[in-house]
């Protein structure tokens, strides 16, 4: 290898079934008679502590949902964004399509990156089949920075890249990357691992667990964004755990950054389109979750640890998703004031602890005060969520 060249300088569908978890004794959750449970399965693909392949969308393999952001590459976050960086089916590594980045111009090399949760003080593989000149693969925040792997020329033909870091005893993300190099022309990548032991599956809950006479509000989707609804959570300082999808979220941004003011409030995971995670791969339940975290982050400037799966429909593929994005908590809940309704799930009162589902829709400010008076009724008060889950 020679040195490197210098550089120049719709609105959701309602609630309508709640989902059978893993089983309703792990979820902490109460199912209503009328509900249709969607079938979960309990086998986890990753035993807790395997070594497996953290990257999400290694293959390229995944489309992108049509809620994502426009020309995005579903798992990866390209500097140059479509303009750059793209899915192709031209001779790809393997399977069907790969990665190919067309630098802009002389101040671009290209990078595509993406988080990956990791563990502490332990010793991670990444590695990439590249092709072009000047590929570089690398990861940042490990703790103990180590140099990228980098090739001066594939002439032609894919090479692997190959390297190794040990994380630092804070790490708990790093974001791996690739790039090419300043005017050095096009590359392609495909097959990325990151190979290690993978983090602990997240915890499956329906309510929180607590002896404070506390009550949690949480709202969801973000489609309908009314002024009533704002001002009844401003007026009557409420902690709102928001859990808005991407999209909704991305074209209002300050509408929940004003109803998450109030201290205590947070916006969390709730997936990009909003799907039944059930029906899908882990690899594609994995991109769900971390494209919306990343989008969300890059929105609200804090990253999600909380995930609410759309239709409270998980399995133990959906827990381990969760934990290789970050999420400590996949959360359901166990009452309903949505769209008029008072539903309790389990008998008598709310009790604390219990975990309140609402919508963000035209019926939200009457849904607040009736959830709020149900609260009051039982001696509780409205809390922030985090900080009592983490």
């Amino acid at each position: 290898m020679s040195s490197r060249p210098s550089a120049f300088p719709r609105r959701s569908a309602r609630l309508s079934a709640l989902a059978a978890c893993a089983s309703l004794a792990v979820c902490g959750l109460a199912a209503p008679a009328s509900a249709e449970p969607v079938a979960a399965t309990a086998t986890a693909t990753t035993p807790v502590g395997t070594a497996a392949n953290l990257a999400t969308n290694p293959g390229f393999e995944i489309p992108a949902s049509s809620l994502a952001d426009w020309g995005s590459v579903p798992g990866w976050r390209c500097t140059g964004g479509p303009a750059e960086a793209a899915v192709t089916t031209s001779a790809p590594h393997s399977g069907g399509s790969a990665l190919a980045v067309t630098p802009a111009g002389d101040d671009s090399n290209g990078e595509c990156a993406q988080t990956v949760s990791v563990q502490p003080n332990t010793t991670y593989t990444a590695s990439a089949w590249v092709r072009g000149a000047f590929v570089h693969l690398g990861a940042t925040g490990t703790g103990r920075d180590v140099a990228p792997a980098w090739t001066e020329t594939t002439h032609g033909g894919w090479q692997q890249l190959t390297t190794r870091f040990t994380t630092g005893p804070d790490a708990h993300t790093v974001r791996l990357y690739v790039h090419g190099w300043y005017q050095q022309g096009p590359f392609a990548v495909d097959d990325v691992r990151v190979d290690g032991p993978a983090p602990a599956p997240a915890t499956g809950s329906g309510s929180v667990p607590t002896t404070d006479k506390v009550v949690f509000f949480t709202v969801d989707d973000g489609w309908q964004r009314t002024p009533e609804a704002e001002r009844f959570i401003t007026d009557h300082k409420l902690p709102i755990t928001a859990f808005p999808l991407p999209m909704p979220a991305a074209t209002d941004p300050d509408f929940f950054r004003r109803v998450t003011a109030v201290p205590g409030s947070s916006a969390q995971d709730h997936s990009v389109s909003h799907t039944d995670l059930t029906k899908l791969s882990p690899a594609e339940q994995q991109v769900e979750i971390c494209d919306a975290r990343d989008s969300l982050t890059r929105i609200f400037g804090t990253a999600p640890t909380v995930f609410r799966p759309p239709y409270f429909a998980w399995n133990a593929d959906t827990l381990q998703a969760a934990a290789n994005c970050g999420m400590r908590t996949v959360l359901t809940a166990d009452a309903d004031f949505s769209w008029g309704a008072s539903n309790i799930w389990h008998e008598g009162t709310l009790s604390p602890g219990d975990v309140v589902l609402m919508h963000w829709t035209d019926t939200l400010a009457g849904d607040l005060q009736r959830a709020l008076a149900a609260a009051d009724a039982a001696g509780l008060k409205p809390a922030g969520l985090s900080s009592y889950l983490h």
